[in-house]
């Protein structure tokens, strides 16, 4: 079975290929194409699981701060958990720290976060800051209270 074939047909067994090939130092037989896109998903991936943890960190304190009456512990849990997943994800990858220092990539995920707590809450999108309002101090701080 061909490289391309295997790669399409059982992802499993290319990959346990690939790493027995890699192992034992063959290199002609390595799918260096489809090793290549595999390595640039994988880096994406890590990218879009911050930013997905991010962007619901984001939505659930927009909910606290715009709606403190109906705050639950869920919402709380929620914080906590998402700040958790980003400090690990921080410390598994420490490069992905450049992103949590890039304000348009905030702001993709914040203007994705204000439309989800608008939809949420029921307020009107305008209730909610056009640019991000938190500092990464109060995204991330585990031990700076909620409002």
């Amino acid at each position: 079975m061909s490289k391309t074939t295997l790669y399409n047909q059982d992802f499993l067994v290319w990959t346990q290929q690939q790493a027995e090939c890699l192992k034992k130092g063959r290199w002609a037989e390595l799918d260096v194409e489809h090793l290549v896109e595999e390595l640039e998903a994988l880096g994406r991936s890590e990218q879009k699981e911050l930013g997905s943890y991010l962007q619901v960190l984001l939505m659930h304190l927009l909910k606290c701060q715009y709606q403190p009456e109906r705050k639950t512990k869920s919402w709380i849990n929620t914080i906590s958990n998402c700040r958790n997943q980003i400090q690990d994800c921080l410390e598994d990858t420490p490069s992905l720290q450049r992103f949590l220092e890039d304000r348009e990539w905030i702001q993709k995920y914040y203007r994705r976060a204000r439309r989800d707590a608008a939809n949420e809450t029921q307020k009107p999108i305008e209730t909610f800051p056009l640019e991000c309002p938190f500092t990464m101090e109060q995204l991330l701080d585990p031990e700076i209270p909620l409002s």
